[in-house]
């Protein structure tokens, strides 16, 4: 099938904005596509002086409007999402996708889930999940721009079967295009095709004086544009520019989406746990997070020259000489003292890991600690681990945290499974530690920043480029927490940080750096390509603020009375 992504301008009269659809859907005709995607708010910019002000832009289903766009769909015989604010009988509206087929049916629609800022004064919110529609082209879903910015609306809709899913967004932040929506694709291994806007997101004749009210540059009062179309396994199969109105389109299977194996065998829904998650699907008003963590910790990333026995020593003394440079925190890659990282036979890598274990736990002074993964106990169990010196009750525990695996991958099958995300309290920080397989399952972070997490340390064996170039950067943007990955350099990268800043929330006054237009990345350190230590400061306190605009919280704003699809069995997760 061809799928096409429009990207354009809408403007505050509702009726140009008319025309630049029907022009939009002209320029996409010519290149015959199956399915067309247009972004958010194609009807007016989502800005009114008033909720009356909304409800007269708005449109109505079987208005003007929208029968001039179906009879427009007609003529060029193809499937279309649009995106637009509908009336309710109320006097409020909605932000709704609507799925027309190239006859004109309405085929579902989909209302956003997760409002962002002002939206929250003039919409209402989802009440329902939105339909995977099983048309002729494959099974699709719709969702809206903030949707996609946190895991669960993307992740309930391809839990639900949806192989190609259709985001139409109106944002000025760069970083949907480069993290979020690739991030959501490759994480449910299906296809998403995001239409974005450019032009001014907001009316054009106040552009300077809201740029001065606010202190955010008119560049980020623009959509962003760079509209893409993502297959399953990360690749950008088509992006539009980021200023320009165009269309882009792209040539797929869709039934590539069907296959969730990862390298190893492992399937990225099987190995699920529902019952682990309902957390997520329970009212945030009774899930209070307290983060009263350090301003400021100072860590390191090391990268060892070899793996297996020799690295041994080489930790141990890079260990070493991180504390004696006042280091709180060290990142050391997994099973680095074993040959190639790879467990044989478990016995033996639970005796190494022992071995291993003891001597860094020897350079550890109180309030040291190292994170890094080992095989623990009989049965032995793949664990991520924190090593380190924590005074409690007069007595001194070397081993801070235990987390074994939660989710049975293929290539560590033999370990038996934790049944719980373990957080500890440093004092300077909390801190959970995931294995990499467990660091590609989104419910894992989510259900460590809810017991707390402020810092989130992955010893990474990555399978899959999208492992570290997108995904474990997602994790820490989607639940605005410090991330340490320590790893071996290799193809798919190297070690690197999130460091949260003190400025976060759009639209409040940013004090320590200038506004950089992105929505929630925050800044990251990356090692070389070499063996080496890179030290880090991350920023525990900052993971307190979570409001990623005014009334939207990344965390406590999730749609959580829609995850049924993530809390319940579905059919295809692990017991």
């Amino acid at each position: 099938m061809r799928v096409a992504v429009a990207q354009f301008c809408v403007g505050t009269h509702v009726g140009d904005s008319l025309a630049t659809c029907l022009g939009a859907l002209d320029d996409a005709a010519r290149l015959r596509p199956d399915l067309i995607i247009f972004p958010e708010f194609c009807n007016h910019p989502s800005w009114y002086d008033d909720q009356a002000h909304c409800h007269a832009v708005s449109l109505d289903l079987d208005g003007e409007f929208l029968a001039a766009v179906v009879a427009r769909v007609r003529a060029i015989r193809s499937h279309l999402v649009i995106n637009c604010t509908l009336r309710l009988e109320d006097g409020r509206c909605t932000d709704t996708s609507l799925l027309y087929g190239p006859d004109g049916t309405l085929l579902g629609t989909s209302d956003k889930q997760t409002l962002i800022g002002h939206e929250n004064h003039f919409f209402r919110k989802a009440q329902q999940p939105g339909p995977v529609v099983d048309t002729p082209l494959g099974r699709l879903g719709l969702y809206i721009c903030m949707d996609g910015v946190i895991p669960e609306t993307p992740r309930c809709l391809a839990l639900r079967g949806a192989q190609l899913l259709c985001n139409s967004l109106a944002s000025f932040a760069p970083d949907e295009a480069t993290l979020h929506i690739p991030a959501r694709a490759v994480e449910n291994k299906v296809f998403v095709a995001a239409a974005n806007k450019v032009g001014p997101l907001i009316p054009e004749d106040i552009l300077g004086q809201a740029s001065e009210q606010t202190g955010i540059p008119v560049r980020f009062l623009m959509g962003a544009g760079e509209s893409q179309i993502v297959a399953p396994d990360g690749a950008v199969l088509a992006k539009a520019s980021k200023d320009r109105e165009m269309v882009v389109y792209a040539d797929i299977d869709i039934q590539a989406a069907d296959s969730k194996r990862r390298p190893d065998g492992s399937d990225i829904f099987t190995w699920r746990r529902p019952w682990l998650y309902t957390a997520l699907g329970e009212d945030p008003a009774g899930q209070e997070q307290h983060y009263a963590g350090a301003e400021a910790v100072r860590c390191t990333l090391i990268q060892l020259a070899a793996t297996g026995v020799e690295a041994v020593a080489e930790a141990a003394e890079r260990v070493a000489q991180a504390f004696a440079d006042g280091v709180q925190l060290v990142a050391l890659p997994p099973l680095f003292f074993l040959p190639d990282q790879q467990i044989a036979v478990p016995e033996a890598a639970a005796e190494a890991s022992a071995e291993a274990s003891d001597l860094l736990a020897a350079q550890c002074g109180e309030g040291c600690f190292i994170g890094t993964t080992l095989v623990l106990g009989n049965p032995p169990q793949l664990c991520a681990v924190l090593l380190g010196r924590k005074q409690e009750g007069g007595h001194s525990d070397l081993l801070t945290l235990r987390q074994g695996q939660l989710h049975r991958s293929d290539r560590y099958a033999w370990s038996p499974l934790a049944d719980r995300v373990e957080v500890a309290d440093l004092g300077f920080a909390r801190v959970a530690v995931l294995t990499s397989d467990d660091a590609c399952v989104p419910e894992a972070f989510r259900l460590a920043a809810l017991a707390g997490a402020d810092t989130v340390m992955v010893p990474a064996l990555p399978l899959e480029r999208w492992e570290m170039q997108t995904g474990l950067l997602e994790r820490s943007a989607e639940n605005r927490v410090n991330l340490l990955v320590a790893a071996q350099p290799g193809e798919f990268g190297t070690s690197f940080a999130t460091c949260l800043t003190e400025d976060f929330t759009v639209l409040t006054p940013w004090k320590t750096r200038p506004f950089d237009g992105l929505l929630s990345q925050p800044p990251v350190v990356r090692a070389s390509a070499g063996p080496g230590a890179t030290p880090v400061d991350i920023h525990p306190r900052w993971a307190g603020n979570k409001v990623v605009s005014q009334g939207t919280d990344l965390l406590a704003g999730r749609p959580w009375r829609l995850v049924d699809p993530i809390c319940a069995d579905g059919g295809r997760a692990q017991s």
